[in-house]
C-alpha cells in the first residue's frame, strides 16, 4: 500500500476547500468501492456524488513523485475533491480489492513514456541505437506491461533518490550549523526556520529525519519552558543520531545511485529514511521464518508526539532462539478511526510465516495469521533458561550497543536475579554473582517502579526471571534497568497492564 500523509494530500490540493472535502467524503464513507493492481501502483475509487451516477477516480503512482489523476466527475479541479478523497482512502489504509490496471491506463502510460524517450534522444541523439527492421524479438502482451513497468519505476526510483539527497543537503547544513553555534542558539526566528525546514522534508520524501527534527524541536522547547537539564540532553541525542543519518544515508544513496540498484535490502537505513516495508519485501529479502512461536512477556502503548502516532507495542519471546522480540501496531492519530487498536495476548501464538525487519538489537516482528494456545508451565519453565545469568557481560553489551547513535534508544532483556532489593532509596537488581544493576523508569515510557515496590508476594523479588530494558539515563549519566515483567514457575506478572 502506498504511503500518504495528510501533509502531502494538503500538498496536492488546488486549494485548501478541495482539500477538506475530499477529507469529509471519505470521513462519511462516501466510497461504495475500492480497487488498486497488485504492484501498488493504480488504485480506483467508486464514490457517490451529486449526479445520477456514481464518479469513477483513479491514483496512478507508476511515477510515485509525479501521481496522476482522473475522475468522471464535472470539475475542472486536478486533482477534483473525488480523486483527493481516494488519497485520504489509502491514508486510511482502507481494505482494497485488487484489480488489473486497465489497458487505458497502460496506453497513457506507455504514450507518456515514448513522449518522453523521444525528448531525451532529442537531447542525446548519440544515444540512439540502430533498431533495424526485425520486429520479430519484441516482447508481447503482459511482457510488454512489465518491461515498461520495470523502466518506469527505475527512473521514478532515480528521481526519488535525488530528492532525497538533496533534503538530505538541506538537513546536513542545519545540523552543522547547529553543532557550530550550539543549541542554545535555536530559539525565536531561529526555531521558526527549523520548523519550516522540517515541514519541507516531507516534499523531499525524508518522513525519518523529518520525525528526528520535529523531535529535536519539542525538546528544545521543553528546554526553554522549564529549564530542565534532561531536556537539553535528549535534544543533543537527538542531534547526535540526525547527524548519523545524514551522512550514513547520503553514502547509502549515493552507492544506489551509482548502481542502479532495486529498493529492496537488508539496510536498516530504508527504515529509518521512512521507507514502509512489505510483508512480501521482507518475505523477499529472506527476513522470514516458518513455524514460529512466540510468548508475550509485556504489553504497552506509547505515543509518540514527533509522528503524532500511537504505538501498540507488544514485547515477545522467541521460544525456538531465546530472542526478544517486538511487534509494533502504529496508529496516527488522524486515523484512528480506521485502525484497529491491538490488546495484551496472554497466550503463546504459534505462527506459519513471521516476518523479520532488519536491524539490530531487539528486532521488529510482524505475521499475518498465528493461532493462540493457553501458556503451559513446561513453556514458563523454558522461558527462564533463556535468561542472562550475568548482569555484568548483559551490561557491557547494552552499552556497546546503546553507544551507536543509530541504535534504538532501549535494549530488551531477561535476566536472571537473586534479589530485587535498594541501595538508598534507589531499587536494584542482583543476580547470583553479587553484580548489581540499578533500576530505572525509562524516560518516555510508562512508569513501573512504583508497581514493583506494591508487590505483596516477596517471593517474586526473589530468585525469578525478569524482563527489562537497558537504557542509558541522562541525568545520571549511567546505564539503568526498566523493569517490565516478572517470569516466575508459574505464571507471568506484568509491571505494566
Amino acid at each position: 500500500m502506498q504511503q500518504i500523509t495528510e501533509q502531502q494530500i494538503l500538498a496536492l490540493a488546488p486549494n485548501p476547500a478541495a482539500g477538506a472535502n475530499g477529507k469529509k467524503i471519505s470521513q462519511k464513507g462516501g466510497f461504495v468501492r475500492l480497487e488498486k493492481s497488485a504492484d501498488d501502483t493504480f488504485f480506483l475509487g467508486e464514490c457517490q456524488g451529486s449526479g445520477k451516477s456514481n464518479y469513477i477516480t483513479t491514483a496512478d503512482f507508476v511515477e510515485p513523485d509525479a501521481p496522476v489523476f482522473r475522475c468522471s466527475c464535472p470539475s475542472r479541479q486536478f486533482p477534483c475533491k473525488h480523486s483527493l478523497a481516494l488519497l485520504y482512502e489509502i491514508m486510511a489504509g482502507k481494505s482494497f480489492k485488487d484489480c488489473e490496471i486497465p489497458e487505458d491506463i497502460l496506453k497513457k502510460r506507455e504514450k507518456k513514456r515514448l513522449k518522453e524517450e523521444k525528448a531525451a534522444q532529442a537531447e542525446n541523439p548519440a544515444s540512439q541505437t540502430d533498431k533495424g527492421d526485425d520486429t520479430t524479438s519484441k516482447p508481447e502482451g503482459k511482457s510488454v506491461s512489465a518491461a515498461k513497468s520495470a523502466k518506469s519505476g527505475a527512473a521514478a526510483r532515480t528521481r526519488k533518490r535525488k530528492k532525497q539527497l538533496e533534503g538530505l543537503a538541506l538537513t546536513e547544513k542545519m545540523v552543522r550549523e547547529l553543532l557550530d553555534a550550539g543549541l542554545g542558539t535555536m530559539g525565536g526566528a531561529t526555531l521558526s526556520t527549523y520548523k519550516e525546514l522540517s515541514k519541507q522534508l516531507g516534499d523531499y520524501y525524508l518522513p525519518g529525519p523529518q520525525r528526528l527534527l520535529n523531535r529535536l524541536i519539542l525538546e528544545i522547547e521543553a528546554f526553554q519552558e522549564d529549564q530542565r537539564e534532561v531536556h537539553y540532553e535528549k535534544a543533543l541525542a537527538v542531534l547526535e543520531k540526525l547527524w548519523a543519518l545524514v551522512k550514513k544515508s547520503t553514502a547509502y544513496l549515493q552507492e544506489k545511485l551509482e548502481n542502479k540498484e532495486e529498493e529492496l535490502d537488508a539496510s536498516p537505513l530504508y527504515e529509518e529514511l521512512g521507507g514502509v516495508w512489505k510483508l512480501s519485501e521482507l518475505e523477499a529479502l529472506g527476513s522470514s521464518r516458518k513455524d514460529a512461536h512466540l510468548l508475550q512477556l509485556a504489553f504497552w502503548v506509547e505515543y509518540e508526539e514527533a509522528r503524532r502516532e500511537y504505538i501498540d507495542i507488544g514485547c515477545w519471546l522467541d521460544m525456538d532462539t531465546g530472542e526478544i522480540c517486538l511487534s509494533c501496531n502504529y496508529r496516527p492519530v488522524k486515523a484512528l478511526k480506521y485502525v484497529k487498536q491491538e490488546d495484551s495476548l496472554f497466550g503463546a501464538v504459534s505462527i506459519s510465516s513471521m516476518q523479520i525487519y532488519p536491524g539490530e538489537g531487539t528486532r521488529r516482528v510482524r505475521w499475518e495469521h498465528g493461532t493462540v494456545a493457553e501458556v503451559t508451565k513446561e513453556q514458563l519453565a523454558t522461558v527462564r533458561t533463556f535468561a542472562a545469568e550475568s548482569v555484568a557481560a548483559e551490561a557491557k553489551a547494552a552499552k556497546n550497543y546503546l553507544k551507536n547513535a543509530m541504535s534504538a534508544p532501549v535494549l530488551y532483556r531477561l535476566i536472571a536475579f537473586e534479589q530485587i532489593g535498594r541501595i538508598g532509596e534507589t531499587p536494584v537488581l542482583a543476580d547470583k554473582n553479587g553484580a548489581t544493576i540499578y533500576l530505572g523508569d525509562c524516560p518516555d515510557k510508562e512508569p513501573t517502579l512504583q508497581r514493583l515496590r506494591l508487590l505483596t508476594d516477596r517471593k517474586l523479588l526473589e530468585n525469578q526471571v525478569l524482563l527489562g530494558g537497558f537504557y542509558y539515563d541522562a541525568v545520571s549519566k549511567r546505564l539503568l534497568f526498566w523493569p517490565l515483567s516478572i517470569v516466575t514457575e508459574e505464571g507471568i506478572v506484568r509491571l505494566l497492564y
